[in-house]
């Protein structure tokens, strides 16, 4: 009894003692559980070593299934810019290709020479130009020769040239007569030659010295024969 009232005695001084000595008890707790951690004994070298190679594998895996992040803007402007310059030079091919257009141009209203000029007679005057069936079979032209206002040309006589990405062709006069306007847009836009041919791309204005010799051209039917003649061989 003299233990149980001790006992009773230690409790009531317990309760009334201060909060940090009334949680001796739980710390004197934790402290033998560590102590006991610390006496177990650690696992072989070669488990951790396995625990550490399937830590690190795990990261691995994550950073392999994570998505990358997106290229620069630069780079991918760089990249685009690769693709549109592919782009233009396999059209550049295809403009330039050999083989010809089925759909080539011809117009009705127009006189034709078996060197593919065509010839628009007004009146007195005659404008002159390369067909289509020509400037394609050209491929893309970047500098058209002009004469000077004022000389003599004559039917089936060189006047000029037309140079492109592929060759360089003369220009031949399909009549004779005196050159009294060139075309001076071409000087700084040649390529109004491939886009438009019959109209804008027209090369030298003739006044006629002899009009019987249109009768020696083709009509826009026999030039399309001829083409298509031309195009076998």
């Amino acid at each position: 009894m003299g233990h149980g009232l001790a006992g009773k005695k230690w409790l009531l001084q317990f309760a009334r003692a201060p909060p940090t000595f009334q949680f001796f008890p739980l710390y004197f707790s934790n402290l033998q559980k560590r102590r006991a951690e610390a006496k177990a004994p650690s696992p072989p070298p070669h488990r951790k070593n396995q625990a550490r190679r399937r830590q690190s594998g795990s990261g691995a895996e994550q950073r392999a299934t994570s998505p990358s992040p997106p290229p620069p803007p630069r780079i991918m402007a760089m990249a685009a810019s690769s693709r549109l310059l592919w782009a233009s030079r396999a059209a550049a091919y295809l403009r330039i290709s050999t083989f010809p257009r089925a759909f080539s141009t011809v117009l009705k209203d127009l006189k034709y020479a078996d060197t593919h000029e065509w010839v628009k007679v007004e009146g007195d005057s005659a404008t002159v130009g390369i067909t289509d069936h020509a400037q394609d079979h050209l491929g893309d032209v970047v500098y058209v020769e002009l004469p000077e206002v004022g000389i003599s040309v004559s039917q089936g006589k060189n006047f000029g040239a037309v140079e492109s990405v592929k060759a360089t062709s003369d220009i031949n006069s399909p009549v004779s007569g005196e050159v009294v306007e060139v075309n001076e847009k071409l000087g700084e836009e040649p390529g109004l030659v491939n886009a438009s041919p019959y109209d804008k791309g027209w090369i030298i204005k003739v006044k006629l010295s002899d009009s019987g010799e249109l009768n020696s051209l083709m009509d826009d039917e026999k030039y399309s024969k001829f083409c298509e003649e031309e195009d076998k061989h």
